[in-house]
């Protein structure tokens, strides 16, 4: 293990404090902590917008030990407020990487901690649930970072999803395709556009509060409802927008964040979770098909198992094996599905890529 001489401190909204050392750009970072349970990826990670505003532990001993690499994104930049290691590696192995993960850090001014008994804080936040944290390397008076704790907004109740949006339209893929797919911009993954792209579909991106007349000037053969950050619960506007583009009867696919806003625009609330689903590795079971998949998670929220149960409009089509929570449902009166874990599986496993196969054929 690789430590810098700087020490640092975590501290839990619980009380608990935390010793280690500083790792990427001195200063402070506050957040809800949460846990990821995947041993690689971690840039696309880093970089996935649905993880704005979260200090993230990542459960592997090791991280950086492969680097980084320009194409291993998700978005523009880092996303996470801080990081939270057992050992940070400044050395990486990977040929192909431009460069090592403290460097990477620094440029995207990431404040990181290691030294940490992330075994140890992973089992207590299993149990005590999610909660804000603060990471300071260049403050270590408890008192006066805990007082700077109480001011962090909580996520419960927090609209993130128009910060990470995109400001401006912008199109990919084909333009003479006779696939065309309105994609709504809650914090997109590069990847989710890649799988649409790589199969035929020309898309257009819009930003998080687009209208529904501008969505149609497209002249869309589907709607995309992307993931993001935040409480659905905290986005009326978005809420309003899908239940808009279901009048339209057109094809429409949600993924983890518009999953939600898909259950809520009928009516189905959802619910902040204990401590939510991240990591690659999470089991998922198609109850139509009987067939189970490994799935790439990332949300802190979940909608109302018994309320999808009372809707005689919602199917469930996913259930999570691990906990039984819905990952997955489908309208009855028209082409409208929406999965709670993210198929493009960057990382993880491809199990679940025949979800866009899917979409496209309801467009064809």
């Amino acid at each position: 293990m690789i430590q810098s001489k700087q020490p640092a401190v975590l501290i839990l909204a619980d009380g608990h404090v935390f010793n280690g050392f500083s790792f990427g750009k001195l200063g402070i970072a506050t957040g809800e902590i949460c846990f990821n349970t995947g041993m690689t990826g971690y840039q696309e990670v880093f970089t996935d917008p649905s993880y704005t505003g979260q200090v993230l532990i990542m459960n592997n001993v090791h991280v950086g030990n492969y680097g980084v690499k320009d194409a291993d994104v998700e978005s523009t930049s880092v996303k996470i407020r801080g990081l939270i290691a057992r050992n940070l590696e400044e050395q990486f192995s990977r040929i192909q990487a431009n460069g090592d993960l403290n460097t990477y850090l620094v440029n995207n001014n990431i404040v990181a901690i290691d030294g940490i008994d992330t075994r140890a804080l992973v089992a207590h936040i299993r149990t005590k649930g999610a909660m804000n944290c603060i990471i300071s390397s260049t403050e270590q008076n408890v008192d006066q970072l805990t007082d700077m704790l109480k001011s962090v907004p909580d996520m419960d109740g927090l609209e993130l999803a128009s910060t990470v949006s995109t400001t401006e339209e912008y199109e990919l893929g084909d333009t003479t395709s006779s696939i065309k797919v309105a994609v709504i911009d809650f914090g997109v993954k590069q990847h989710i556009l890649q799988c649409l792209v790589s199969r035929g579909a020309h898309i257009r991106v819009h930003p998080a509060k687009t209208s529904i007349n501008r969505l149609n000037e497209f002249n869309p053969n589907g709607y995309f409802i992307s993931n993001g950050p935040g409480d659905p619960a905290a986005m009326p506007y978005a809420v309003e927008t899908v239940k808009e583009i279901l009048k339209e009867k057109k094809p429409v696919f949600g993924i983890c964040l518009g999953h939600q806003l898909l259950a809520l625009a009928n009516d189905i609330p959802t619910f902040k979770m204990h401590h939510g689903h991240r990591g690659l590795n999470h089991p998922v079971k198609n109850i139509i098909t009987g067939q189970c998949e490994i799935t790439t998670q990332n949300h802190g929220f979940g909608v109302d198992p018994a309320a999808v149960k009372n809707n005689t409009n919602i199917e469930i089509t996913h259930l999570n094996l691990n906990d039984d929570s819905i990952e997955g449902i489908r309208l009855k009166d028209r082409p409208a599905f929406s999965v709670q874990y993210h198929p493009e599986s960057t990382p993880g496993p491809h199990d679940s890529r025949y979800l866009f196969d899917r979409f496209i054929e309801m467009m064809q």
